[in-house]
């Protein structure tokens, strides 16, 4: 019993000296490469689901590394590393740049064009503004129309009260999000929460517990609430293009379970995995996606959610000031 109480004693103080002393990165190129290469072997999020051979990575990009590079080639060489991972969560900032991915929506067609949205037809020149939200009633005052830019622009419940009391006459209401980017996932839910009747297990997130490339907890679920004095019963449209992405991947994927909802356009862009950033030793940071988002289905949203009704922009269409996919849209909800 002593010797098993003197073992108890020893071991943590043992332990405890191991950690005070953990290795740290050194600061010259291959040291910020060994650090970022590493960064993402361990906590990105999609090594596994994208089958990406990291290991085949490092060989290639480490034999490129030499502490002699000038600092803009080994930016762009680490760059073009993180290009591998096909994300456009995933950025690396310094003083004097910003890497980005940007095939996920420019290997597509847009689907969209701002000067028809604010042509007579739709939005005109006197639509109403509150907050980030632009709206006007459509299609002979039968429709209510709002386009939504940007989940990085707040709003409040009393904004999104008189608009939708703007509509109070209106048979059904589109939400335009094409070519939103994304921004702040509580807009996302608060948006979304207008339009359900009772919380709603929307979706489902994982969080990364070990290094290996598929240590994951058990999914988790994200709920959408109901909002409680603000409801919207009626029938209701939500446009998408690649363009939509990141929180707006997340509002479209809510909406997918709303009652009285339908998602008309294209596929959304993705961008399913919530990010996070770390530091490199030379202080470049870097952003990757730490957690992967789920639609319902436990299926995956990273590559973008595919829309109830697909519809296209239609040249002939967009010649004569007419938007295709806010015409269907008009059309179903009537």
């Amino acid at each position: 019993m002593k010797k098993h109480i003197i073992f108890l004693l020893f071991a943590p103080i043992s332990l405890l000296s191991c950690m005070d002393e953990p290795i740290k990165p050194i600061n010259t190129n291959k040291g910020n490469f060994e650090a970022l290469w590493n960064i993402i072997d361990t906590r990105y999020c999609y090594l596994d689901y994208k089958n990406i051979n990291w290991d085949s990575i490092h060989s290639v990009y480490g034999q490129q590394v030499t502490d002699t590079t000038k600092i803009f080639d080994f930016f762009d060489q680490m760059a073009s590393m993180l290009g591998e991972l096909k994300d456009g969560h995933v950025n690396l900032y310094s003083n004097f740049d910003r890497s980005r991915y940007w095939k996920w929506f420019t290997d597509y067609r847009p689907n969209f064009n701002s000067e028809l949205i604010y042509s007579p037809k739709y939005l005109g020149e006197n639509y109403r503004i509150a907050s980030g939200l632009r709206y006007a009633k459509i299609a002979d005052d039968s429709i209510g129309y709002i386009y939504f830019g940007s989940f990085s622009n707040g709003f409040s419940d009393t904004n999104m009260r008189y608009v939708l009391n703007y509509f109070s006459k209106c048979k059904g209401l589109i939400i335009d999000v094409r070519d939103n980017g994304g921004g702040s996932i509580d807009y996302s839910k608060q948006l979304a929460s207008y339009f359900f009747t009772e919380e709603t297990a929307t979706g489902y997130i994982k969080h990364k517990t070990g290094n290996g490339h598929s240590d994951f907890s058990e999914p988790l679920a994200i709920k959408t609430p109901a909002h409680k004095t603000i409801q919207w019963k009626r029938p209701i449209a939500i446009l998408t293009n690649r363009m939509s992405y990141s929180a707006t991947n997340d509002f479209v994927n809510r909406m997918k379970q709303a009652p009285n909802a339908i998602v008309i356009g294209d596929r959304t862009g993705g961008g399913g995995g919530l990010p996070l950033s770390s530091e490199l030793p030379n202080g470049w940071m870097v952003r990757f996606s730490a957690s992967p988002m789920f639609d319902s289905n436990l299926q995956h949203t990273e590559w973008g959610i595919e829309p109830d009704v697909k519809d296209s922009l239609k040249v002939t269409d967009e010649a004569k000031g007419i938007d295709t996919i806010i015409e269907k849209a008009i059309t179903i909800l009537k």
